[in-house]
C-alpha cells in the first residue's frame, strides 16, 4: 500500500515562489512515476508535471513550463514541485500522485493509482 502526504502549500503574492513536498510511504520501483496535478474550484483536475522515479525526462503542462520544476529524492522518498513566478491562475489544490507503471498517458489522472490529500496554493494578484 502506498501513501502520499503533501505539504508546503500556502498563500503567496503573484510573482512569488512556493515549494511543495510529497512524502511517499510504501514500495516504489523502477517503473514508478510521480506526478503533480491541481484542481481549481469548479474545474477538473489537471496535469502539472511528471517525473519517472528512476530518472529520465520530466514532463510539464504548457501553462507551467519554465516556471515550475519537479524533482525527486529517491533516498528520502520525496517528490518536490518548485513553483516560481506564480500567477493568480495557479491558485488550486495541488495533489501528488503515484503511477505504478509509468503510463504513456502521463497527463491523465486515471493512470495514477494513489493520491495524496492535497495542499492548497493561493496566489493573490
Amino acid at each position: 500500500q502506498v501513501q502520499l502526504v503533501e505539504s508546503g502549500g500556502g498563500f503567496v503574492q503573484a510573482g512569488g515562489s512556493l515549494r511543495l513536498s510529497c512524502a511517499i510511504t510504501g514500495p516504489t520501483s523502477s517503473s514508478t512515476a510521480m506526478g503533480w496535478f491541481r484542481q481549481a474550484t469548479g474545474k477538473e483536475r489537471e496535469f502539472v508535471a511528471q517525473t519517472p522515479w528512476s530518472g529520465g525526462p520530466t514532463r510539464y503542462a504548457g501553462s507551467v513550463k519554465g516556471r515550475f520544476t519537479i524533482s525527486r529524492d529517491t533516498a528520502k522518498k520525496m517528490v518536490y514541485l518548485q513553483m516560481n513566478s506564480l500567477k493568480p491562475e495557479d491558485t488550486a489544490v495541488y495533489y501528488c500522485a503515484f503511477d505504478r507503471v509509468r503510463s504513456i498517458r502521463y497527463w491523465s489522472p486515471e493512470e495514477y493509482n494513489y493520491w495524496g490529500q492535497g495542499t492548497q496554493v493561493t496566489v493573490s494578484a
